[in-house]
């Protein structure tokens, strides 16, 4: 059976938050400075009352600088742990040995003070919105920071995942493909990734969603160039793969396709 990561011992249930008329999501920003200050300057993002991470914010170039912009939003940021940052803090905690010159590299990228703010995140969250009820937040799926959840997830998976919660609008991250799908039951979105997507559009583009009073998926537009030279000169070891991958990503059917078949993955 594969091993799932939920909330850590002693976390406790989401925390609560609401009600609030708007809240923007953000997930997996991957430390796309650029990406992200884009989408923060977005006047639906400025205006939302709550801007929600769902994971992996700080795995990425600029570590530092993703946690300035995030913390200098105060209490409107809710911020939840991804296998990113589950990882980021069994390093930094040596509870996990780096396997690869990137997982050095990246816990020598963050300082304490990051990896501090880092480990205050959630698991998941619960925000009442206004139009949607009571929304439950994660990164991967409700019992696991890892899994995978698609377009194409089979309703039982999703029934199972889904089975020790009580809301009935879930929002994640994690496969870095925007989506909105009402199965079983169940409204499951993903405002896709800030900093890394799969997806068909042109180069730089960033995608996220505003809640309330429904969801609507959003994107944004911003300088790759930007971030491919910041991810050359942090002297990250997969610059030239995250370079890659901002320029010729994989299709979001590509992406469900590898997701529903690993179903679970770091």
């Amino acid at each position: 059976m594969t091993a799932r990561y939920g909330p850590a011992p002693g976390e406790g249930p989401a925390r609560r938050y609401g009600p609030v008329g708007r809240v923007a999501v953000l997930s997996d920003v991957h430390a796309n400075v650029p990406a992200l200050a884009a989408v923060l300057a977005e006047p639906d993002v400025a205006g939302a009352e709550l801007v929600v991470f769902c994971g992996d914010l700080t795995w990425g170039a600029e570590p530092a600088r993703t946690v300035e912009l995030v913390a200098a939003l105060g209490e409107r940021a809710v911020c939840l742990r991804g296998n990113a940052e589950r990882i980021l803090l069994d390093l930094a905690r040596r509870i996990r040995p780096a396997a690869r010159p990137r997982e050095e590299w990246m816990l020598a990228s963050h300082s304490p003070t990051e990896v501090k703010f880092v480990a205050g995140f959630a698991f998941s969250a619960v925000v009442t919105v206004a139009g949607l009820g009571a929304v439950h937040f994660c990164h991967g799926s409700p019992r696991s920071d890892h899994e995978i959840v698609t377009p194409a997830t089979p309703t039982e998976r999703l029934a199972a995942l889904a089975a020790d919660v009580e809301e009935t609008v879930l929002v994640g991250g994690h496969l870095h493909v925007q989506f909105d799908r009402e199965v079983a039951g169940l409204r499951i979105a993903n405002p896709g990734s800030v900093g890394l997507p799969c997806h068909q559009g042109p180069p730089g583009t960033a995608y996220w969603a505003l809640l309330g009073p429904d969801i609507a998926l959003r994107s944004t537009g911003y300088d790759v160039n930007e971030s491919i030279a910041l991810g050359a000169a942090s002297g990250d070891p997969l610059a030239d793969v995250i370079a890659g991958m901002l320029t010729d990503p994989q299709t979001p059917e590509e992406m469900i396709d590898e997701g529903e078949r690993l179903e679970f993955s770091d």
